[in-house]
């Protein structure tokens, strides 16, 4: 079909031009071998061929406009023959523009009307280029992240998390420790379903889950609260960002996919790329998470969530959603931590 319609074009661009050059003939030279002599003929222009005859009008033979070459661009007499035979010669001489610039122009309306091999191939490879390309930028870099994010190992997760944690002691003061309150704070990293929590002095707004199953909670969540569900609620709200977005996968987005490939290729990250994801995460506010998504984790760990929203805003009119869905409400409530776990872990950090 596709040829039909290529041969179709092509003879309606060469009927085209062909009508004003229909009554045209002109003298020439002609030569049917390079061993004969010339001999003057009668040119003429026919459907898609250039006949040549002699002065009694009989055809000596025809030429296909197509395939016919011109030996001496801009030159004259003009030297004309059949494409692939050289030695068969027409010379038209410079008096004869009318039907020199006929066949220039039949020429140019089949070349435009004929299938182009080569730019068809530079079109095909330069859209093969760009879809390489588009899945370079665009797919590629996703795709590595998210290999990555599934195929590191836990322990170099912990890892990852501790250089983190170091490098945010740096800006925080070190995590506060005590080892009269090690054991409360051990005990509820395992009643809020976490590996570990760490107090940090000051550097942090509230909680923050690192890679590895670590949380960082800020000193004032469990000196400035008299019921440990408000430190609690930050843990929750800490795990609720994690189960929507992977801490190892937060780090890699803000990190770029050169981060992603030196992990996956060496299994370190630079201290560069630590301290990048350190400044930004410190400066920028926490990602807001749905009351779905939290209430969700509340109701997995068993602990109430309307402690941490009245911490967020004592109005509570902002956390309403998580007043009025508690799912722990109306149920008796398994003790966070004993008043003597609490009071330690609020000394922590010392005075």
């Amino acid at each position: 079909m596709l040829d039909s319609m290529q041969n179709n074009t092509e003879q309606h661009f060469q009927m085209t031009a062909l009508r004003q050059y229909q009554r045209i003939e002109a003298t020439g030279l002609w030569r049917p071998t390079p061993d004969e002599q010339r001999r003057e003929v009668v040119v003429s222009i026919g459907e898609a061929t250039l006949t040549i005859s002699d002065f009694n009008d009989r055809a000596l033979t025809h030429w296909s406009l197509a395939a016919l070459e011109r030996q001496n661009p801009g030159a004259f007499p003009a030297v004309f023959n059949p494409d692939g035979d050289p030695g068969e010669t027409l010379e038209l001489a410079q008096s004869e523009t009318m039907m020199i610039e006929a066949i220039d122009r039949l020429q140019r309306a089949i070349d435009r009307a004929r299938p182009h091999p080569g730019r068809l191939r530079w079109l095909s490879v330069a859209g093969v280029v760009l879809a390489v390309l588009a899945l370079l930028v665009f797919w590629l870099p996703g795709a590595l992240q998210r290999h990555v994010v599934t195929v590191v190992p836990e322990i170099k997760r912990q890892e990852i998390g501790d250089t983190i944690l170091r490098r945010i002691e740096r800006v925080s003061g070190t995590a506060c420790s005590s080892p009269d309150a090690q054991e409360s704070l051990d005990r509820l990293a395992r009643r809020t379903g976490i590996r570990q929590i760490v107090i940090l002095p000051a550097g942090l707004s509230d909680s923050l889950s690192l890679p590895g199953g670590t949380v960082l909670l800020n000193r004032a969540l469990v000196e400035d609260y008299e019921d440990p569900a408000v430190a609690a609620g930050y843990v929750i709200a800490a795990r609720a960002r994690a189960a929507r977005q992977d801490p190892l996968d937060e780090l890699l987005d803000r990190t770029g996919p050169i981060a992603a490939f030196r992990l996956l290729t060496t299994g370190e990250l630079t201290s560069e790329i630590v301290d990048t994801y350190t400044e930004q995460v410190l400066s920028e506010p926490r990602p807001e998470i749905s009351d779905n998504d939290l209430l969700s984790v509340f109701a997995q760990a068993a602990l109430p969530s309307t402690p941490y929203a009245y911490a967020r805003d004592i109005t509570g009119e902002t956390v309403l959603g998580l007043i009025e869905a508690d799912p722990m409400a109306g149920r008796t409530l398994e003790q966070v931590l004993p008043d003597r776990d609490w009071v330690r872990l609020q000394n922590i950090c010392g005075q």
